[in-house]
């Protein structure tokens, strides 16, 4: 019997995606399960790109606007949370201390209080920045500095204490048999010296060039009696302002000091120590400088209350 010759296949032997590759003309790709065209894949892929181009743009905008606040700190000394016993970081000692051989024996190189902070071997300015000098009563106001004794007189009591003027000689005394302990020598060595003060900072504009504290500076060269400068916060970085770090400024190796309220930092003040303060971009930063000199021919009394009246 002759074979019979068969016709063209039914369309349920042919499957479904017989019709689909007449009418595309084309297979679809491997693994493209939607089966689609490579005009809708490209539109597909270049939006995935567009999203994934945006993240990371907008990842790398995070990442300069936290550079930018870091203002180039590369090592945190003192965290805002941390309750330090005592830490101490020796740089070498620089010669602005060539004056001053025969105190020698104070001038160790070189520790936080509740929190003692940063003793180095090696001026707290202060945007709209305020200060008042306990010792001599001037207080800035505005582009001026008037004499707080003077100007209220005897109604001087009606703003201090005795009590508070002790409580401020019982700090100073504090800070200065830690710097003494931490620098290995005699606290009768240490002098208070000017200028010695209470700073206010917040984020207003500045009136004046003294109210520029940002720029770094070296305190020997602002203020040329002091050896070594001590800082107590009195208000905590990051709850009661924004910015407004110490930073000890140094070649690719920046390191700075997290204000914490109680917290006391020092260091010698000479070219070892350049450093500055991060502008303040809310709230208010409270703190006191505090200076000590190995000449005691720079050296000045605890303030007294009145003493200025």
């Amino acid at each position: 019997m002759a074979p019979q010759r068969r016709g063209p296949p039914r369309a349920h032997e042919a499957g479904a995606g017989a019709p689909e590759r007449r009418r595309h003309g084309r297979k679809p790709a491997a693994g493209n399960k939607g089966g689609w065209t490579p005009k809708q894949l490209r539109r597909k892929w270049l939006s995935a790109a567009a999203v994934l181009g945006a993240c990371i743009g907008l990842a790398g905008l995070l990442l300069w606007d936290h550079q930018q606040g870091e203002e180039g700190v590369t090592e945190v000394l003192a965290g805002r949370n941390e309750v330090l016993p005592g830490r101490f970081f020796t740089v070498p000692c620089s010669e602005d201390y060539d004056s001053h051989r025969r105190f020698e024996a104070s001038l160790r190189r070189g520790w936080p209080w509740e929190d003692l902070t940063v003793g180095r071997c090696g001026p707290a300015h202060v945007l709209q920045a305020s200060i008042l000098d306990l010792h001599s009563g001037a207080l800035s106001v505005g582009k001026h500095f008037v004499n707080l004794y003077r100007y209220f007189g005897d109604q001087i009591q009606n703003i201090f204490s005795e009590e508070d003027f002790q409580l401020y000689r019982d700090v100073r005394r504090k800070v200065q048999l830690a710097i003494a302990q931490a620098f290995g020598i005699s606290a009768s060595a240490l002098h208070l010296t000017k200028p010695t003060f209470f700073s206010r900072i917040n984020s207003t504009g500045a009136q004046t060039a003294h109210d520029e504290y940002w720029h770094a500076h070296v305190d020997k060269v602002t203020y040329g009696s002091f050896d070594y400068t001590s800082l107590l916060y009195l208000s905590d970085y990051l709850d009661d302002f924004g910015g407004g770090r110490f930073v000890f400024m140094e070649d690719g190796a920046n390191r700075t000091v997290e204000p914490r309220a109680g917290r006391v930092s020092f260091f010698t003040s000479g070219s070892e120590n350049l450093h500055r303060v991060e502008k303040v971009r809310w709230g208010t930063r409270y703190a006191i400088t505090i200076a000590f000199s190995c000449n005691p021919d720079h050296g000045i009394s605890d303030p007294a209350f009145g003493q200025g009246a």
